[in-house]
């Protein structure tokens, strides 16, 4: 039986299903990521085959640089989706945004040379200066 994770926005407007296998979230701590979320935000990765939206009539998407645009509810604002238009196949999706049990989890942090100064990262998990 193919595992199925749901997931969606606080209003609604965007609900999605992803089928298969999901990568274990990578923290990510650029100063683009927490502008867009308010903070450091843990990815997921899914195969775009896997991945059926249900009712995407909130979803919008923002241009954020020349390689990725991000996805979210133009109602309530949710940010939900990372897509980098050099790798089609796959969507990066905002691990907060699943319902649980999401049977994932944190795997390692990225971009630590840019994290907050108002935080400290204190698990265990592997710390990257860059991606």
């Amino acid at each position: 039986m193919t595992k199925v994770v749901r997931g969606g926005c606080l209003c609604g407007e965007v609900s999605f299903e992803i089928q298969g296998d999901m990568r274990d979230p990578i923290v990510c701590h650029c100063k683009m990521c927490r502008k867009f979320h308010g903070d450091a935000v843990a990815y997921t990765t899914a195969p775009m085959e896997g991945l059926n939206f249900i009712k995407d009539d909130g979803l919008t998407w923002y241009q954020s640089s020349d390689i990725a645009k991000r996805g979210f509810c133009k109602t309530c604002g949710a940010s939900m989706f990372f897509f980098e238009l050099n790798r089609p196949q796959t969507m990066s999706i905002t691990a907060g945004c699943l319902e649980e049990p999401t049977g994932i989890r944190s795997a390692s942090h990225i971009f630590v040379g840019s994290k907050g100064d108002y935080y400290d990262i204190h698990d265990d998990l592997p710390k990257y200066e860059e991606e």
